[in-house]
C-alpha cells in the first residue's frame, strides 16, 4: 500500500506545476493499433482530468499508404515528403479523417470531451504550396505559413481535447497536405504550451542506433544540431529533432520523444523523475 501510495506522491509536484498548462501531443501514425490507442487515449484523459491542457496533433502516413495500395496507386515521395495530386488527396482525406474520429472515440471512451478538427476548420493552419527541386512536382504538399490558433484556444478553455488532423488551406482556399510534426511544433509555439511531446515507436534519441538500451534522456538544442550535422540519427529522427527545436527556440519550454508504444509512457515521462524518452531544452 505504501508502494502505491509514493507513485501517486511522486506525481504531486508534476501535476502541481503543469496545472493549467498548454500540451502539445503528437501522435504518430505507428499507434494507432487499439491497445496501444486506448492506453494513449486512458493517459492523456487522466491529464485532462487532473488540470492539464493537452491537444492532440496526428499523423496517418501508413494508413494513407496502404489506402493509396488498395487504390492502385504508388506511393512516391520526394525529400521525405509525400507527393499528392487530386486522388491520393481524396485518400488523405478519408484516412485522417478516420483516424482523428478514432482517437476522438478513444478519448470519449475515458470520460474526454474531444472536438476533431484539421488545420483547415476556422483558419486554423495558412499553408503555401511546397515546391519540389527539379522537374519532379510534389502536387498538393504544403508548408505552414500562419497559424490562428483562436479556434484551438477556445476549444480548450471551454474543457475539450483538441484533435487535429494535419491539412492546411492556401490563400487560394485550396487545401494542403502537411507534415503532422511540423504542424504540431507550429502549433506548440503559437500556443505557447508548456510541453511539446511526440510519441513515436522508437524510445527517444539513441547514442547507437543498433542499442535500443542506449538512450540519451536529455539533450540540449546544441546537442541536438550535433547529432543532425553529424547523422548520428536516422532522416526519421532527424525530421523530429528539427520539430523538437523549432518549437524550443519557439518559446516551448521544453520538447520530448517519447516511445508511445510504452504503455503509459506519457505519464511516465511527465509525472516522474526519471521519465522514459529524451527531453529537449534550450540549455543543460
Amino acid at each position: 500500500m505504501k508502494r502505491r501510495a509514493s507513485v501517486l506522491l511522486e506525481a504531486l509536484p508534476y501535476i502541481r506545476r503543469f496545472h493549467g498548462k498548454i500540451l502539445v501531443l503528437k501522435l504518430g501514425g505507428a499507434l494507432m493499433e487499439e491497445k496501444l490507442m486506448d492506453s494513449i487515449c486512458q493517459d492523456i484523459v487522466l491529464l485532462n482530468y487532473v488540470g492539464m491542457k493537452p491537444l492532440v496533433v496526428h499523423g496517418g502516413g501508413s494508413d494513407i499508404s496502404e489506402e493509396m495500395e488498395k487504390a492502385g496507386k504508388k506511393p512516391k515521395f520526394i525529400e521525405g515528403l509525400r507527393v499528392t495530386d487530386e486522388e491520393t488527396m481524396d485518400i488523405i482525406y478519408k484516412s485522417l479523417g478516420k483516424i482523428n474520429k478514432k482517437i476522438v472515440l478513444g478519448l470519449g471512451k475515458h470520460g474526454g470531451k474531444s472536438i476533431g478538427i484539421s488545420g483547415i476548420d476556422g483558419g486554423l493552419v495558412r499553408a503555401k504550396k511546397v515546391e519540389g527541386k527539379g522537374k519532379e512536382k510534389l502536387g498538393l504538399v504544403g508548408e505552414v505559413e500562419e497559424i490562428d490558433a483562436s479556434v484551438v484556444n477556445y476549444l480548450i478553455n471551454t474543457g475539450y481535447i483538441p484533435v487535429i488532423a494535419p491539412m492546411g488551406a492556401d490563400a487560394e482556399g485550396t487545401s494542403l497536405n502537411l507534415n503532422a510534426d511540423t504542424v504540431a511544433a507550429e502549433l506548440s509555439t503559437s500556443l505557447q504550451a508548456e510541453k511539446f511531446i511526440l510519441l513515436t515507436d522508437v524510445p527517444g534519441v539513441l547514442e547507437d542506433q543498433e542499442n535500443k538500451n542506449s538512450l540519451i534522456p536529455r539533450i540540449t538544442l546544441e546537442d541536438a544540431q550535433k547529432l543532425i550535422e553529424e547523422k548520428t540519427v536516422t532522416e526519421g529522427m532527424i525530421t523530429k529533432l528539427k520539430a523538437c527545436a523549432k518549437s524550443v527556440k519557439g518559446g516551448v519550454k521544453r520538447a520530448h520523444i517519447i516511445n508511445g508504444t510504452t504503455p503509459h509512457a506519457l505519464l511516465l515521462e511527465l509525472l516522474t523523475e526519471s521519465g522514459v524518452g529524451t527531453m529537449i531544452e534550450e540549455a543543460g
